[in-house]
């Protein structure tokens, strides 16, 4: 089943499903009519979401039908939020799949180079970070970054994640947010 979308103070997160994960990843058109008539910037898609992990994301929701809430998400600045009062495509956020057996689900993020530095991707993460954690098998989150990669890893503290250490990969780092630590950040101070 697919998840409805999310809204936080600007932006809508629209699950993907099945139909928009068949389409090319720069298929604009497509995603477009997807998104229900947003604009979708000639610079789609965001850095670093190529068209292997486009299909990566097509695999996956193939293989797990009920999964479309534990991969991507499309970012879409709300018409009321935009300058020019139009609903845009800015960027794309996601799991990379269900938890795993330790409760675990990995957080991922990218958003068009002229929309950053406007806080989307933070607003993104928070509200998939609590969308995580509203299932009770979730008992962390983790992301991972390249160390140079200083508005990322910004994006990850900036919701709480902390870093761990070194990633799944050379030159990569991670970061993580257990339950206990977002139960106490989440917590109103007395």
């Amino acid at each position: 089943m697919i998840p409805k979308a999310i809204k936080t103070e600007r932006l809508e997160l629209i699950p993907s499903a099945p139909e928009i994960s068949r389409a090319r990843a720069d298929d604009r058109d497509a995603l477009s009519r997807f998104l229900g008539g947003a604009r979708v910037p000639e610079t789609w898609p965001p850095e670093l979401y190529d068209q292997d992990a486009h299909e990566w994301t097509a695999n996956y929701l193939a293989a797990h039908p009920d999964a479309a809430g534990w991969v991507l998400w499309y970012l879409v600045l709300r018409a009321e939020s935009s300058a020019d009062g139009v609903r845009t495509a800015v960027g794309i956020c996601g799991f990379k799949g269900e938890p795993g057996r330790d409760g675990t689900v990995e957080i991922g993020y990218g958003v068009l180079a002229e929309f950053r530095r406007g806080g989307y991707a933070s607003e993104a993460v928070r509200a998939l970070i609590g969308r995580a954690f509203s299932h009770p098998e979730v008992t962390r989150v983790i992301a991972e970054s390249y160390p140079e990669l200083a508005a990322s890893i910004r994006v990850m503290e900036k919701n709480g994640l902390r870093f761990i250490g070194d990633g799944s990969e050379e030159r990569v780092v991670r970061y993580e947010l257990t339950r206990a630590d977002w139960e106490r950040r989440a917590r109103p101070a007395s």
